[in-house]
């Protein structure tokens, strides 16, 4: 559905707004109790890997009724195609390489000294507390693992998860380094992690029901290692490739995880005044764990759709999102802060320097769209400006795409558009004029870092 079709559905009127950065918070969606918040968050969960989306041979009915119920967003996107920055991103509102979150750390153990979200950013949970939500987290971190940099320093009240970047699913004493923990103190036995934390964050709604809350939900699945329980296999026992059939698994456990989740506000009759947003932190790694873009082009790390466009949904059922709408214009993940503190009731000063857009302005009264969105991973970089992208991949030239003609990236339009290939250029070194330098880099990879794109 267009945005025009979305906005009638909705009922608004009210003239279009063009947003190139800053959050928009006016307009808050309540004048009741304030809503509880579930932001779920899966790890390295293809685009076409949903039945939403179109996959065939793996269900995900639980997921998939978020969109049912709410909004799917077709061209959802995250800032980045690996796990940290895009983390760094979502819990800040702001391009990450702003304030220079702009690699991976590497594996635990190996990562530099300076790694971890700087202290000088405010959180997507110090805001929620400042609005007088409970906020709790359980999954993985990624944004430090430094005194100060826990997830109980930067905002949350509650945790149980990892601090690292991948954790065995059924061994807690599998990294020594990488421990699951409750707050700050060590957890001795696990089950298995998709299952143990579907099951803290339905304890987490439990103790808090009765007041606002924010449960931010960042599960491993379906990140390597590919190590499901039997339990979760045997339905998928038709599939004769095996790491097909774990991968089966693990997505199955996680929508199981999700429905949990979901199940929870239900018996409390929290359902219809909680938003629950459901987005990947990147694309599929394909060959490692078999998730699947289609139908898009390229993988994690990559900064073709594959790597950055994903699955991204959000219901409200007695709020402002109506029911089995798709929304077709581009998003991105840095929205979602301003859209959650906005529906808290909060406001975002023009101070913040946020760079994500209040969505909750398209869906009440002035449908807003992003002039461009931008992205940068070291020599490569993109940047999306209506239909067109221009991006630099490794071992690509440089290119254009139409992505309203060709969403798989086939037909590089750089000869015969040189006049918006140009534009987009332009548009992207503004952007980055902006930027910092990358507090650090993954020892294993020394990538040359672009600063102005000339070609």
């Amino acid at each position: 559905m267009v945005r025009r079709e979305f906005l009638a559905l909705c009922g608004m009127i009210g003239a279009g707004a063009v947003m190139q950065s800053g959050c928009q918070t006016s307009g808050q969606p309540s004048a009741g109790r304030k809503p509880n918040v579930v932001l779920i968050v899966a790890d390295d969960l293809g685009y076409g890997e949903l039945s939403v989306q179109g996959s065939k041979d793996i269900l995900t009915p639980n997921i998939d009724s978020i969109a049912r119920n709410g909004v799917r967003f077709t061209d959802g996107y995250v800032t980045c195609p690996v796990c940290s920055p895009t983390r760094a991103g979502l819990m800040t509102g702001r391009y990450q390489q702003r304030f220079g979150h702009e690699f991976n750390p590497g594996p635990q153990g190996t990562e530099a000294n300076v790694f971890g979200l700087p202290l000088s950013e405010t959180t997507l949970p110090q805001r929620m507390k400042q609005l007088g939500y409970a906020t709790g987290m359980v999954g993985k971190w990624h944004l430090g693992n430094r005194d100060g940099y826990y997830p109980t320093d930067r905002g949350f009240d509650e945790f149980y998860g990892f601090l690292g970047g991948a954790h065995s699913y059924v061994d807690a004493q599998a990294d020594s380094k990488n421990p699951i923990l409750r707050g700050k103190t060590v957890v001795d036995e696990i089950t298995y992690t998709t299952d143990d934390f579907a099951r803290e964050a339905c304890g987490f709604i439990d103790r808090h029901q009765h007041h606002p809350f924010f449960l931010y939900a960042p599960f491993n699945a379906v990140h390597n290692p590919m190590d499901p329980p039997e339990r979760y296999i045997a339905p998928f026992a038709s599939i004769k490739d095996e790491k097909r059939r774990k991968f089966a698994a693990m997505l199955t456990a996680l929508d199981t995880g999700v429905g949990n989740i979901l199940g929870k506000l239900n018996e409390h009759d929290l359902t219809d005044n909680t938003l629950v947003i459901f987005i990947s932190d990147n694309g599929g790694p394909t060959p490692q764990i078999t998730s699947q873009n289609g139908p898009l082009r390229g993988f994690k790390s990559q900064l073709l759709e594959g790597g950055i466009r994903v699955p991204f949904m959000m219901q409200w059922p007695g709020g402002f999102v109506p029911a089995g709408v798709t929304y077709s214009e581009p998003v991105i993940s840095l929205d979602i802060l301003p859209t959650i503190v906005s529906a808290a009731g909060g406001k975002i000063g023009n101070n913040d320097a946020c760079d994500g857009l209040n969505l909750w302005l398209s869906f009440l009264s002035h449908p807003l769209v992003h002039e461009a969105l931008f992205w940068r991973q070291g020599e490569n970089f993109a940047v999306r400006k209506g239909n067109f992208k221009l991006v630099q991949v490794s071992n690509e030239p440089l290119a254009l795409y139409d992505l309203s003609q060709d969403i798989h990236e086939d037909h590089n339009l750089i000869a015969q558009l040189p006049d918006k290939a140009n534009e987009l250029r332009l548009a992207w070194n503004q952007w980055n004029s902006q930027n910092i330098e990358p507090l650090w880099e993954r020892r294993d990879r020394q990538p040359q870092r672009q600063r102005a794109v000339t070609r």
